[in-house]
């Protein structure tokens, strides 16, 4: 197996850029899905319908466009560095969705839930730091 590099600034600025693409995804399929909250569905056909009406959409398309550049980034990262660093890291997305719910929802998000977000940031800095000094022990 290739040795990895370390998360490098280059490396964290994609990682941030994943978690941006994935809150920008999350918005747009939210926002294309509430102008067909009124459809049920209750069959396949009811599915498909629901496909179709969904296809002219610019929310949707923007957020699957959001999805395949996220797929490139992400193939790119996991070449360069472990996975078991890259998804923790890139884990900010569970910050930003509720934040962007949040603002342009407005959903309420509880303080149970921002503490648990709190402790996934926590996390992620953990696991930082994991990966620096794992590097320098080399």
């Amino acid at each position: 197996m290739p040795k990895k590099s370390r998360l490098t600034f280059k490396i964290l600025c994609f990682l941030i850029s994943i978690d941006l693409l994935e809150t920008v995804a999350q918005f747009c399929f939210k926002k294309s899905a509430l102008g067909y909250a009124q459809l049920e569905i209750k069959s396949f056909l009811d599915a498909i319908h629901f496909v179709q009406t969904m296809i002219p959409s610019a929310y949707l398309w923007l957020g699957l466009l959001s999805v395949i550049v996220i797929f490139i980034i992400w193939s790119t990262i996991l070449s360069k560095v472990d996975l078991s660093v890259a998804v923790p890291v890139c884990s900010f997305s569970y910050i930003t969705v509720p934040l962007v719910s949040a603002l342009f929802f407005h959903e309420k998000i509880s303080f149970l839930r921002w503490g648990g977000i709190g402790f996934i940031l926590i996390g992620v800095i953990l696991v930082s730091m994991s990966s620096v000094h794992k590097e320098e022990s080399r």
